[in-house]
């Protein structure tokens, strides 16, 4: 049997102390911990920075780092500093550096670095080496070049290298959520539909039980399938949160892709064990050929000024899109005339907060606010020009009336001055996959001694 225990869905979001103790006593073999992804957007890639505030995250790395020492287990985390670049690698064991230290601590740290080569990664798409997801950008080498960063997805086999270093604490760049999960009972022997499959169930700790923010759940695996356990008072693992979970950023509930193949979950059998804990057999495997690992890529993309302004008005509020249909249009016409610009070198967009922000014309609600927030966003190739047009917005956005012979109106800008340079911002190039001849072709494993 090998156990598996997860503090919670992602270093940064907190988990229940007490809940970790009890996992602890349960002499888990591995505490494993995503610490990313690409859900809040391409900046944190492009920059690679964390979007968890490094004093949240110290405090829980250190709480874990006591659990690892306390089992006498490795720790591991994937896609450290949400993206995973290897500037996210360091940021990271900068910070194991500092718990080392201030505890007079020694422990063995390894590097599993994901982040790539921009150039390398265009010549191997002109190879022929890279492929297209569904719904991927278009992209061509000089656009995979622009990138600032870009990384390569780990799956188990680079896990499992890096955790046969006899690390005590591992630090992964990008990695599959579920690859941290199912690294270690594959190196085991357990099969890997049942290492795969509760590696995505346990994914997010907690949110396959129905209190999903009481965080720690560990996974029992064996030859035979696995048993997802919550270790939180307040939760239990039903056969509906459990199954549910293949659903969770995931087109297909059955199939779930990873790097060397995929999950078939078409058989598996899901039988509450008692009231809090749940058996899962029946998963399987498939491998694939050749094999391949995902990419993720961002790129700048200019900068970025908003302003807002605030309507309450009813006649306004009722007309809301009208009105800034009417100033987009306006503003616009305004900055090519005055700037010497054509529509292509600037963008210029009014996000009604309140009315279909949100779905857009895909909303199908409709109600009646009270007050609507026009968030204007200006995006320009430089933050002199995106502020210069943002300024020629602001009067629109403070004065502009429904139609012309009316008096103008006065609405509220929330601050003063109204306009946010909110820098230089990205956008995703790449969500594509590369074959490799050798799964560590793509990815560089470093060891050192900390303390």
């Amino acid at each position: 049997m090998v156990r598996v225990l997860v503090p919670s869905g992602a270093l940064g979001l907190n988990y229940d102390a007490e809940a970790l103790e009890r996992g602890i006593a349960q002499c888990p073999d591995v505490i494993a911990i995503d610490g990313g992804s690409t859900d809040s957007g391409p900046s944190y890639l492009g920059r690679g920075l964390s979007k968890y505030a490094r004093s949240s995250t110290k405090t829980e790395w250190a709480g874990l780092m006591a659990a690892r020492a306390k089992a006498g287990c490795p720790l591991i985390i994937g896609s450290a500093g949400t993206c995973g670049t290897d500037s996210a690698v360091d940021w990271l064991l900068e910070i194991t550096r500092e718990i080392v230290s201030e505890r007079g601590e020694s422990v063995k740290v390894a590097m599993l670095r994901s982040s790539q080569d921009s150039a390398k990664i265009a010549r191997a798409w002109d190879a022929g080496r890279i492929t297209a997801l569904a719904n991927a950008p278009s992209v061509d080498a000089a656009r995979i070049a622009s990138c600032t960063n870009i990384v390569a997805l780990a799956g188990v086999e680079q896990v499992n290298l890096a955790l046969a270093t006899g690390a005590d604490i591992v630090i992964c760049g990008r990695t599959t959520d579920s690859a941290l999960i199912a690294a270690l009972p594959i190196a085991r022997g357990v099969p890997a539909g049942y290492s795969w499959h509760g590696g995505k169930i346990a994914e997010c700790g907690a949110l396959c039980t129905t209190n999903p923010q009481s965080g720690v759940v560990i996974v029992e695996f064996d030859a035979g399938g696995f048993t997802v356990i919550p270790m939180s008072d307040t939760a239990q693992a039903t056969p509906q949160t459990v199954s549910a979970h293949m659903l969770y950023e995931n087109s297909n509930p059955n199939i779930l892709f990873e790097p060397g193949g995929h999950l078939d979950v078409t058989q598996a059998v899901y039988s509450a064990c008692d009231e809090r804990s749940v058996r899962v057999t029946g998963s399987r495997w498939v491998d694939a050929e050749p094999y391949a690992v995902k990419l993720e890529g961002a790129r700048a993309a200019g900068f970025q000024t908003v302003t807002m302004a605030l309507l309450r008005d009813p006649r306004y509020v009722a007309q809301a899109s009208e009105w800034a249909e009417d100033i987009e249009a306006k503003c616009r016409e305004k900055a090519c005339s005055r700037l010497s610009l054509s529509l292509d070198e600037f963008s210029l967009e009014i996000r009604l907060i309140g009315h279909s922000a949100t779905f857009g014309a895909l909303e199908s609600q409709s109600g009646h606010p009270v007050e609507i927030g026009a968030v204007g966003i200006v995006t320009a190739e430089t933050e002199a020009l995106a502020g210069e047009i943002g300024k020629l917005l602001n009067p629109y956005m403070l004065h502009h009336p429904l139609t012309e012979n009316e008096e103008l109106p006065t609405f509220a800008f929330p601050f003063s001055p109204p306009e946010m340079h909110r820098g230089e911002i990205y956008e995703f190039v790449l969500n594509h996959v590369l074959h490799l001849e050798d799964p560590m072709d793509a990815f560089r494993l470093e060891v050192q001694e900390v303390g």
